[in-house]
């Protein structure tokens, strides 16, 4: 994968997601290699590209400094579009310099992540009036998230950094998506009892949706894995049935339980 430095000449970007007011995103492009990853999408490239580069927003620590003295404080996202804990984070550190130039405003912050490297920032996290700690899981199963999510932190690490903030006090939250098509209504109590138990105030739950070529991305994939390839290619059939079903045992376990339950977008 391809590492470029570049410049850029906006830090915070009006974000359209609910609940934010900013997005924050110091890079571009991501190392997680998400098979399903619908940025691709939304920002028309091609994927193959998508996935062939990172650019790292040197700059950005600065540019943020000297938006910040004039914009009207906001929740900001940090990232929207690509992880802000990825991999190359551990050698440019950028979403933490970021991190220290929002604390100085106390803008409030939703960080959004599939990697336990958002322990590192606990130290800065914690001294915001107003910080919320978004941990991504679409499956419980280590297989699969090491085939579709091969670079992202093992399940059980993600997980522990949702406790490590939900014992610093700080808002923990799960954004549950996408669901994969091997989960089933029995598993949900299991998979929210699991969310709970490592601390998640409110959990969002999201369904797969197979933007163009995410399918033919998925099978290239798991071309290797034949038994799982048709265990994917079968359930997809009934995937939007299933996912109602699932959808709804969500929200009827939530409220079991007491935990706070939304729909994402």
């Amino acid at each position: 994968m391809k590492i470029r430095e570049i410049k850029c000449k906006t830090a915070l970007s009006t974000s359209l997601l609910p609940g934010l007011d900013y997005s924050l995103n110091p890079y571009k492009g991501c190392q997680h290699k998400c098979v399903y990853c619908y940025v691709p999408n939304v920002l028309r490239i091609e994927r193959q590209r998508w996935e062939s580069y990172v650019d790292v927003k040197i700059n950005i620590p600065i540019v943020l400094s000297k938006e910040l003295k004039k914009k009207e404080p906001g929740v900001v996202g940090i990232s929207t579009v690509t992880d802000p804990y990825q991999p190359i984070e551990k050698k440019y550190h950028l979403s933490r310099y970021c991190l220290e130039q929002l604390l100085k405003y106390d803008f409030p912050i939703c960080i959004q992540t599939k990697s336990s490297l958002v322990v590192r920032d606990a130290d800065i996290i914690s001294k915001f009036s107003d910080a919320e700690v978004m941990i991504s899981v679409g499956t419980l199963n280590k297989e699969e998230r090491q085939l579709l999510e091969p670079n992202s932190s093992p399940l059980k690490q993600r997980l522990e950094a949702l406790k490590e903030y939900s014992t610093r006090g700080i808002k923990t939250s799960i954004f549950f998506g996408p669901v994969y098509p091997t989960i089933h209504v029995e598993d949900i109590p299991m998979i929210i009892d699991t969310f709970i138990d490592y601390g998640a105030e409110e959990i969002i739950i999201d369904k797969f949706n197979l933007k163009p070529d995410i399918w033919k991305n998925i099978e290239k994939t798991l071309s290797l894995h034949s038994n799982l390839k048709n265990i994917f290619r079968k359930n997809w059939v009934a995937y939007h049935t299933n996912y109602q079903k699932v959808s709804e045992e969500f929200i009827r376990h939530c409220k079991r339980k007491n935990v706070k339950a939304m729909f994402a977008f």
